[in-house]
């Protein structure tokens, strides 16, 4: 998936009032220091930097108070003060109508990046929600990004979503409250595949679930939580997982001690540059055209970086290793390490009708 978007014409507009903004202050700056420096000059030792500064600012902007330098015996003095004022005036009246556009249009532009947010999310199916304020939110973003899932961040502070956009770039977001209903609607939880609750406060996080399960029954639902006592209640709320960091930090450096190069491999497939080989679940669905064919039809086998590890019936245990005669039946599920381009190949075998998700 890509996220950087071709630049709009209304960001594109923006970036030219910006450089037309920077050049006519640029001019300002430059025609008071003209305008301070011949006055300095033209006062001489009887009148100070203060006195200088005062003609200029009262020359450019035409209020008309009185001189403190006298010009009534100083031609010169007069010749560089109408000089000051022809051009001086020009370049403020020009500038200040820009720079009152240049706020309008920051406080437009930031209306219409908004409404183009709106209008890409609303066209988005089938894509992850992630709900987040810690760093747990940021890698499971980019393990979604990098295995070509589309996602839509909720973000509850724009603090927060600072912090994400540095770190994951221009992708689909949401700033709001993620236990809020109209918060979840917005980032379009009725046709959403997944979402993950990791919110700081645990509290947050159950509210979350509950309000998720209430709008999109068929979601699934994966939250983080610390306390057990929390995980049930994660789980009576409604979500299909619950994930403590602590403990997945706890096995992971028991396996770092006990099977270093198990743990290398998989950091190694995790983290290669530019790789996406990952363990993937297909569930075979009713209509797919698969169901009733077998294994051998399918080749998971030709399909170049894709291996096929188990099967699973509905309800049932893994099968691993399963014969090629094995029958596809509706609810099935298989357990295949592939990249994303193998995935993509799989999904093209059955016509596009499969439903996949993280195992």
């Amino acid at each position: 998936m890509k996220h950087n978007k071709p630049e709009s014409r209304h960001d594109a507009e923006f970036e030219r009032l910006r450089k037309r903004l920077r050049l006519a202050l640029g001019a300002v700056v430059l025609v008071t220091l003209v305008g301070v420096l011949g006055f300095t000059l033209i006062g001489g030792r009887g009148h100070n930097l203060i006195d200088a500064i005062y003609m200029t600012v009262i020359t450019l902007t035409t209020v008309g108070f009185g001189e403190i330098i006298d010009m009534s015996r100083n031609p010169v003095g007069r010749i560089f003060t109408i000089a000051l004022l022809l051009g001086g005036m020009g370049i403020v009246a020009y500038t200040v109508p820009m720079l009152a556009a240049f706020v309008i249009e920051g406080q437009l532009h930031d209306i219409f990046r908004r409404r183009r947010m709106e209008n890409r999310i609303a066209q988005l199916a089938g894509h992850y929600i992630i709900c987040g304020d810690e760093e747990t939110s940021w890698f499971v973003a980019e393990e979604l990004i990098h295995t070509e899932r589309t996602i839509v961040l909720i973000t509850p502070t724009e603090e927060v979503q600072e912090l994400a956009l540095a770190r994951l770039g221009d992708i689909p977001l949401v700033m709001g409250d993620p236990t809020a209903d109209e918060v979840l609607a917005r980032a379009g939880i009725e046709r959403a595949s997944g979402i993950v609750f990791s919110l700081e406060n645990e509290k947050d996080n159950v509210l979350g679930v509950l309000t998720a399960r209430r709008l999109s029954p068929m979601t699934r639902i994966i939250a983080s939580s610390e306390h057990a006592g929390t995980e049930a209640k994660l789980r009576m709320a409604g979500a299909d997982g619950v994930v403590s960091p602590s403990r997945i930090g706890g096995l992971r450096m028991a396996s770092e001690l006990l099977r270093p190069k198990v743990v290398s491999f998989l950091d190694q497939m995790l983290r290669e540059k530019g790789g996406s080989l990952r363990v993937e679940e297909l569930e075979v669905l009713a209509e797919s055209s698969a169901a009733g064919k077998t294994l051998a039809w399918l080749g998971v086998g030709d399909v170049r970086g894709a291996v096929l590890l188990a099967v699973r019936r509905p309800d049932g245990p893994f099968e691993f290793k399963p014969p090629a005669d094995t029958t596809l039946e509706p609810g099935m599920s298989l357990i295949v390490m592939a990249d994303a381009q193998g995935r993509s190949e799989l999904e093209q075998k059955v016509q596009g009708r499969w439903r996949l998700s993280r195992s």
